[in-house]
């Protein structure tokens, strides 16, 4: 882990008379066109879409002053001095690529966001990784409640960061969740104290490689100045907090599931406990909350729950606010949501789990399992999900566009475990799913919707997907 003293890049940018081109509306974007507008920019807002959506929201802005373009965001406006992106725009973009031959730089809403903070502005924990971040942050903004703090969690959760900083509510601390592609926008961003909660391959069509990805992520690290938490199951974490460049003074905090080591979160016996923020953290433990307290105590939430504890320790909060915070936390629908027990089988909606990584956590926390499955791949491969939960598999049922490349790790992996594909992409096929899926059930069992695949293929989101599985299992036991 680096030790350079890090040199403040938050001071206020000048607006004033600055050409800013904003590629994207959405959600992100005509809060940034709004803000800078009101800075005295001269805004351009480029997007490639032209929906009523985008007209509508066009409208708006253009009703402000600022220049709309739609149906055209690959063009870079004349005289343009700064472009500032939705998180979603790929860094191959011909906009972008134009942008770096002009020497125009490109930011992202974090970036913006980070830029316009007051003098007096909150700090931020920040919170990336592959899987859990939405959790994560959402169990740290009830710790520091708890606490009593003036908190919000704000960010890639819906919560314009924008919106956060700008506002007229003001904050002791902010929980930030933050995506790659955010990251990979904002380099001046520096955390009070961020987490890596995971590392899987995931986006990589947009990052280019492996490597982009885990080098965006690591971004969360730079310039920390208390704690830098890190996966001690996920070496690649690690590995990243050892690159960052730190303030000093910034320390390395691991979290894990196992018996914690100095300067580490971990489990006893049942109890969260911590052997970082302590006196004497080579001898002494404090007990933070037990398993029961969190919900649900699947083994990666606890995992979850472990990150969230450690960054609010890493800001001074007492052991009593984080038991405190986790018993008050409730998780989001379709995040391993207990829905039904139907003849003595448990049916569970963790629709959310869409990638391979989430699945496998997912299938972890339950034995035996009827798994039901597939969707839109983006590109994963599944032999290793399989491989390393064949044991804990019942049956399986197949649903959506890619699930020959899971019925295939199957038959590599699994041959013995009965298997159905349904060949249809309605959403009509969730009922006949979980039809199957009761047929091949038994007492003990649970019926996990995991599908370790994006859902556009049959569904508008994941959320969709959920209701569908919910609706059809009360319709089973009705």
């Amino acid at each position: 882990m680096g030790s350079g003293q890090v040199t403040s890049t938050s001071e206020l940018f000048d607006f004033q008379g600055k050409h800013v081109t904003v590629a994207g509306l959405g959600v992100s974007g005509v809060p940034a066109a709004r803000a800078l507008h009101a800075r005295g920019a001269v805004v351009t807002v480029v997007n490639d879409g032209d929906d009523a959506r985008a007209r509508e929201q066009a409208a708006e802005l253009r009703a402000l002053g600022v220049t709309v373009r739609l149906g055209d965001g690959a063009t870079l406006p004349e005289g343009t001095e700064l472009i500032v992106t939705a998180p979603g725009w790929q860094p191959d973009k011909p906009l972008f690529l134009a942008a770096d031959r002009a020497g125009v730089p490109v930011w992202g809403d974090v970036e913006l966001a980070w830029r316009l903070r007051g003098p007096d502005a909150a700090p931020w924990l920040a919170v990336t990784g592959t899987n859990g971040k939405t959790t994560t942050v959402q169990m740290l903004a009830s710790i520091l409640t708890a606490a009593g703090l003036r908190t919000a969690a704000v960010g890639n959760i819906g919560v314009s960061l924008l919106d956060a900083v700008l506002g007229e509510e003001r904050y002791d601390v902010l929980a930030v969740e933050l995506s790659s592609y955010q990251l990979h926008w904002a380099p001046s961003l520096r955390a009070h104290s961020a987490v890596v909660l995971n590392l899987a391959p995931d986006h990589l069509d947009w990052h280019g490689s492996m490597e982009a990805y885990a080098r965006d992520k690591g971004r969360i690290y730079e310039g920390n100045k208390v704690a830098c938490v890190y996966n001690v199951a996920d070496r690649a974490t690690e590995d990243l907090v050892r690159e960052a460049d730190v303030e000093e003074g910034c320390r390395a905090v691991g979290f894990t599931l196992g018996t914690p080591g100095p300067s580490e979160l971990g489990v006893v016996e049942g109890i969260l406990v911590d052997r970082a923020f302590v006196e004497n953290r080579q001898k002494n433990a404090q007990e933070l909350a037990e398993v029961g307290d969190v919900d649900p105590p699947a083994p990666h939430n606890i995992a979850n729950a472990l990150a969230a504890a450690a960054l609010a320790r890493a800001f001074g909060v007492p052991a009593t606010a984080v038991r405190d915070g986790l018993r008050a936390f409730r998780p989001d629908a379709h995040r391993i949501a207990h829905v039904a027990d139907i003849d003595g089988v448990a049916y569970v909606d963790d629709s959310k789990a869409t990638n391979t990584h989430a699945a496998e956590a997912s299938l972890a926390s339950y034995e035996p399992i009827v798994w039901i499955a597939g969707g839109l791949a983006k590109g994963a491969t599944f032999d290793e999900l399989v491989a390393r939960s064949a044991k804990r598999l019942r049956g399986v049922v197949l649903i959506g566009a890619d699930r020959a490349l899971i019925r295939e790790a199957l038959a590599r992996h699994a041959p013995e475990v009965p298997v159905v594909d349904l060949d249809r992409t309605d959403t009509g096929a969730m009922l006949q799913a979980v039809t199957e899926a009761k047929r091949l059930a038994q007492p003990g069992d649970t019926v996990l919707l995991a599908p370790a695949c994006a859902s556009m293929d049959m569904f508008t989101n994941y959320n969709q997907r959920g209701d569908a599985f919910a609706a059809a299992v009360r319709e089973l036991g009705a």
